[in-house]
């Protein structure tokens, strides 16, 4: 436990254990006066208890055994095996004291002390012992006020120990002792022993009344927007004065309101040692759980949110995640099974990674289960690449588990993992190595209630997207728009650095083409473009829009009954006009789009591609010139996707060139040479289809993309090349269909084994 952590739990056991004390002096004084219920007693019991276990995590042995005899007495007097007595309440009281004793110890020195309390602890076990009857003999004493004194009904065997023990009056005696030595000793060693400065400095505030203040603090900054907005037409020089002032105190009140929402992860994550440790034993698993980063703070809505996906994700990696140790120690490994859970801030965001040591994903196998549930066709599985095919864990009803288990098997989880997660606003992320293990890392906003956005105008509406989402703004200038869209199968895609970046024109999307609108009406006109490049899934694509306007501060507010049924919506808020903005759902955006699609892996061209089309399949075809300048085509099921990669990027191997390519080395075949070597001239684009088949890739090299068609093709001509099928006539050319599988195999033999 590092240093920093353990003082904030024995922050937290200081603060606890004094207002807890408070509380059990006032209910002991009760139970004696005889106003005690069963719930008195259960309340001294359940305070006594929680300083015993809080002090034992933080590994305070003294106050730990102390609070052990007291929680022992207390059970057996909450179980009705002995009775509430004039001397037991007196040490019970002593006990409150001693305590109080130790806590100020560590308060002042960081340790429990020196001091003894044996004289306490036999007085507590003594009085657990049921060995005769005591009851109750109401007395008066010298001052004529009422007392309660203890009469004993003696048996043969306390007779015999009367010896060894003393008289019953004499334990009496010696328990008012122990407790008046407690009082004293507390009264001239620590003064400050009743009031402490840790409580002083700590109080506890009702989560209800902490929601009240920040939703007043999201208000103030509406406010506050609405004025800033106003001030900026205005000359007066003192209004701008104070606007900025007010602008300043409003920003340090809403950060220092966040903060007291604000918890570490660590209270989450503390049942996860339990959770490992009984499922392992279940399943016959030697597992551990090592955690690290359980300071980092988040706030507390968030915190609620990923508690249960997080909880299902351990759960997954105990359960399918780690091997058997038999398995593991056949494949050289330790025994015991390791899941490193690892959280930490980056980017105004929380990062949470969960790593397990055990047989990872076979791509493969989640492959095969998909075509079996129906999940994608054998022909789309044939295109994913390994990281494509781990992303279908999250498919809904997805499930690799052999039989149905009460851990696992109903396809119930992953997928609401996802959902759960993307609902907040975060991501998640798969990456595994089989027979090496899996990392699943999660990306969540730091809190909900008001967060960063960029403003943007559609149609004369003003829209808010999440800062979250935004990679980056492109601004195509009149002359440049027309000719930098192109055209892919009907779809409107533009070249960012290279790659081709789907588009999205928002007011398509929210139906909003009948509006009146201030600039062009043709989007593929000479007007200026303006594309938001936005992140889903781990998708870009480029969000087109009239304006961007700015950024600022937004608070989140719910949607409407009619408007909650929308997935491209995520909230509402207010601007400094008073005018009301939506907030866009960005994956619910991607998804409506079909850039990214739920429960299932497309490749660019499908995504625009209305998914209730009658067009087979093997009718659409990619056509394009060879390096060579022939025409070729072929079948657009199976390419996985078209880059640009400058001759920079290209490096030399024994067996060609290749490139790396999303943390692969993908071979380069030029389809116009016979040989299929890659010549290179300096400063060349590249144009590359990527073939993506038993789990590898390789970049087909051509001269130039020329279109998709959708056509019945007839081979009117065979080839003698075993790389061409034959000829056909596409768009009044002939046009050569392509075999890829045997001109990969000519130029790469291993590609397939």
């Amino acid at each position: 436990m590092d240093d920093e952590l353990k003082e904030q739990l024995i922050q937290e056991l200081l603060i606890e254990g004094f207002e807890g004390l408070d509380q059990y002096d006032q209910e002991m004084l009760k139970l004696e006066n005889g106003d005690g219920t069963k719930s008195t007693l259960n309340n001294i019991f359940r305070i006594i208890h929680t300083i015993k276990g809080s002090s034992g995590c933080v590994g305070f042995s003294k106050i730990e055994k102390l609070a052990h005899d007291g929680e022992n007495l207390l059970s057996v007097l909450r179980d009705g095996n002995v009775e509430v007595s004039s001397d037991m309440v007196s040490v019970l009281l002593g006990l409150s004291d001693a305590l109080r004793e130790l806590f100020n110890n560590l308060e002042v020195s960081g340790d429990e002390g020196a001091k003894d309390f044996s004289s306490l602890q036999e007085a507590l076990i003594k009085l657990q012992k049921p060995s005769a009857k005591r009851e109750c003999v109401k007395e008066e004493n010298d001052k004529g006020q009422p007392k309660l004194e203890v009469v004993f009904e003696k048996d043969a065997d306390e007779e015999q120990r009367q010896d060894n023990k003393g008289s019953n009056s004499e334990l009496a005696k010696q328990a008012d002792a122990v407790a008046l030595e407690q009082v004293d000793t507390g009264q001239k060693n620590s003064p400050t022993i009743q009031k402490s400065s840790v409580v002083d400095s700590a109080i506890r505030v009702n989560v209800s009344q902490l929601d009240k203040v920040m939703n007043l603090v999201g208000e103030l900054v509406l406010t506050r927007n609405q004025i800033l907005q106003f001030t900026g037409e205005s000359e007066q020089k003192e209004l701008a004065s104070a606007a900025q002032r007010l602008n300043i105190i409003t920003t340090e009140l809403q950060e220092g309101v966040m903060k007291t929402r604000m918890q570490p992860i660590g209270n989450i994550w503390s049942k996860f040692p339990r959770i490992v440790r009984d499922l392992s034993k279940e399943l016959g698993k030697q597992v551990e759980i090592e955690m690290v980063g359980k300071e980092t703070e988040l706030d507390r809505t968030i915190i609620e949110a990923i508690k249960d996906p997080l909880t299902h994700i351990i759960r997954n990696a105990v359960d399918h995640g780690v091997e058997t140790a038999d398995e593991r120690e056949g494949n050289g490994k330790n025994p015991c099974g390791n899941i490193l859970l690892k959280a930490y801030h980056e980017g105004g965001q929380v990062n949470i990674e969960i790593i397990d040591d055990g047989r990872g994903i076979s791509a493969e196998k989640v492959k095969s289960k998909a075509i079996e549930k129906g999940v994608l066709s054998s022909e789309e599985a044939l295109r994913l690449s390994e990281k494509e095919a781990y992303s279908l864990i999250f498919s809904p009803g997805f499930s690799t588990a052999g039989k149905v288990t009460n851990v696992s098997g109903r396809g119930v989880g992953m997928d609401v993992v996802k959902t759960n997660i993307e609902k907040i606003g975060g991501s998640v992320d798969v990456n595994s190595s089989e027979g090496n293990g899996t990392t699943i890392k999660i990306k969540i906003p730091l809190t909900l209630a008001i967060i960063p956005a960029l403003i943007v105008t559609t149609r004369n509406e003003r829209f808010a997207i999440p800062q979250v989402s935004l990679l980056e703004l492109v601004r195509l200038e009149e002359g440049n728009a027309a000719n930098s869209i192109e055209m892919i199968y009907g779809s409107p895609v533009y070249r960012l650095r290279g790659n081709l970046l789907p588009l999205i024109y928002l007011d398509k999307e929210l139906r909003l083409r009948d509006k009146p609108k201030d600039r062009r009406e043709n989007e593929y006109d000479d007007g200026v473009l303006n594309i938001v490049v936005l992140q889903a899934d781990g998708k870009q694509f480029g969000l087109v829009v009239d304006d961007i306007n700015d950024t600022e501060e937004i608070v989140v507010k719910p949607l409407g009954k009619q408007l909650k049924q929308s997935r491209l919506f995520a909230g509402a808020t207010i601007m400094g006009d008073g005018q009301v903005a939506l907030i866009l759902d960005v994956m619910g955006l991607a998804q409506e789009a079909k850039v990214v699609t739920p429960g299932r892996v497309k490749m660019l061209f499908n995504d625009a591609v209305d998914e209730e089309s009658e067009e087979p399949e093997n009718s659409r075809y990619l056509v394009f010139n060879s390096t060579t300048g022939r025409r070729m085509a072929m079948p657009l099921s199976i390419v996985d996707r078209l880059e640009e990669i400058p001759s920079v990027y290209i490096e030399n191997s024994s067996d060609g060139r290749v490139v790396q390519y999303r943390g692969q080395i993908m071979p380069l075949i030029n389809v116009g040479n016979l040989d299929g070597h890659v010549t290179l001239t300096e400063d060349e684009q590249l144009q590359v289809i990527v073939y993506s088949g038993n789990g590898n890739s390789v970049g087909l090299v051509v001269g130039e993309i020329d279109d998709i068609i959708e056509q019945e093709l007839t081979i009117q001509r065979k080839s003698l090349s075993p790389d061409i099928i034959g000829s056909a006539i596409i768009k009044d050319k002939v046009t050569e269909v392509l075999d890829v599988e045997n001109m990969i195999k000519s130029a790469d033999p291993s590609f397939y084994l």
